[in-house]
């Protein structure tokens, strides 16, 4: 499960990160509650808007922040990236500290914040190869989503504590400071020991090479397509958190705090569960969408604030496992020299649809109560579900068979061409090239499956 710490580049780059993250959930606590009862009267929508602009960036500047991340060296652009975002975690808690925080001025700052992490995320998410290689990107992935989920069960509890014993503005202060361990990790991984890689040309056409590339992997293209779905309707915890805490169960900031941990209890044990796994299977993803359509309606029913707050670890638990394996997936299957620019659309795909999803459920909950908003989010894990379905049914040829000993199984059935070309042709020498490709390929389905 922690093969992947058995290397001290990784082993650093860990330890610094869940620092960090442990701040940036803290951050992110803080700052859902001090826009829905401070700067507004309960208004979700303006959560979902806040969060529109941190996560909307990633999808507007999708070309040049992949290339960047191809392009440059990883380790410094995060030195760079990280250090901004510390002082503007630092600016914010200043402006709250002298109360001079407005909605519109946390809306500045919150697309300062989606500007800078839209050129952060992929360089983030790509350097994982470069500190891991080969077997252990899959390991170390999942690794990275515990570090972040332990974080996140840290962090919002100690945040809902602090909130009400010395106010939002410490929050930011101390989520200012967790920048440091980042940045004096990166200091002390050695560059010698990164993986070598090629990084992209300076030339035309290298903004769209990555659209070209995902464009020629349909198996990609399912996983983003489901991605898209669950992370722009499912993945809006925070108004499903916050406006359950506040108008449905009557709680305080502390309660809130409590609920984010809980979730996050899931969500660690779902990350630690994929890193145990040595491949990352379209099954797991498929099982893992279906699950958190389950959990997100059985947490739209809960009738008292503890069963809903126990559901929300089943949540945790099936949205991690989901996303997890999509960015294994996805990694693992990439060619090295195009890892960063298909990470930044995964990335965009994931986070850009918040702009359109956020809003929305904010809306709903709303007109109509938080718990329409989380079956929104149960909708969505059901759709993502039909999409891998129907791409294992229709294009990988995925059937129910019974064996030799009469038990149902999965398997891949495709027949082979039956009229083959004149020999010594060259229709017959591209036919022999495409049977050993497709018997590669069934193979492939087939483990994967």
């Amino acid at each position: 499960m922690f093969r992947s710490l058995s290397g001290r580049n990784y082993r650093i780059w860990f330890a610094g990160a869940l620092v960090s993250n442990i701040g940036t959930w803290m951050q992110r606590t803080a700052q859902d509650w001090l826009v829905l009862t401070q700067l507004t009267h309960d208004d979700a929508v303006a959560v979902g808007v806040t969060m529109a602009l941190q996560f909307g960036p990633q999808l507007l500047l999708l070309p040049w922040t992949g290339l960047v991340a191809d392009r440059f060296d990883r380790r410094r652009m995060l030195m760079l990236t990280q250090g901004l975002m510390g002082l503007l975690g630092l600016g914010l808690a200043v402006m709250v500290l002298t109360d001079t925080a407005t909605l519109w001025s946390l809306y500045g700052f919150a697309l300062a914040l989606g500007v800078v992490a839209a050129f952060d995320t992929p360089v983030r998410q790509a350097f994982v190869s470069d500190v891991v290689t080969g077997e252990q990107v899959s390991n170390a992935v999942a690794l990275n989503s515990a570090s972040f989920n332990a974080a996140r069960l840290i962090g919002p509890a100690v945040a809902g504590v602090l909130i009400a014993a010395i106010g939002s503005g410490w929050v930011f202060v101390i989520n200012a400071g967790s920048f440091l361990a980042v940045l004096v990790a990166l200091r002390f991984v050695d560059p010698r020991q990164l993986a070598d890689r090629a990084r992209a040309p300076r030339g035309k056409g290298q903004l769209v090479a990555g659209f070209r590339y995902v464009r020629t992997r349909p198996d990609i293209i399912v996983v983003l397509c489901m991605i898209f779905v669950v992370g722009t309707f499912g993945v809006n915890f925070p108004i499903f958190t916050s406006t359950m805490a506040r108008v449905e169960f009557h709680r305080g900031a502390g309660e809130f705090g409590l609920l984010n941990s809980v979730m996050a209890v899931g969500s660690v044990l779902g990350a630690l569960l994929s890193a145990r796994r040595e491949v990352p299977r379209m099954r797991t993803l498929t099982i893992a969408a279906g699950g958190f359509g389950l959990a997100c309606t059985a947490a739209a029913f809960a009738p008292t604030y503890w069963t809903f707050a126990v559901l929300l670890a089943f949540v945790g638990l099936a949205s991690l496992t989901f996303m997890t394996t999509a960015n294994a997936l996805v990694q693992t299957t990439t060619a090295p020299a195009m890892r960063g620019r298909v990470m930044a659309l995964y990335m965009a795909v994931f986070a850009g649809g918040t702009p359109l999803g956020a809003p929305i459920v904010g809306a709903v909950a709303d007109a109509w109560g938080p718990r329409w908003a989380i079956g929104v989010g149960a909708t969505s894990g059901f759709v993502a579900l039909a999409i891998a379905l129907v791409w294992l049914v229709r294009f990988q040829h995925v059937r129910l068979r019974y064996d030799a000993d009469n038990r149902l199984h999965l398997a891949v059935t495709r027949s082979l061409p039956v009229v083959a070309p004149a020999p010594g042709t060259r229709a017959a020498r591209a036919a022999v090239r495409r049977d050993l490709e497709h018997d590669e390929a069934v193979v492939e389905r087939s483990s994967a499956v």
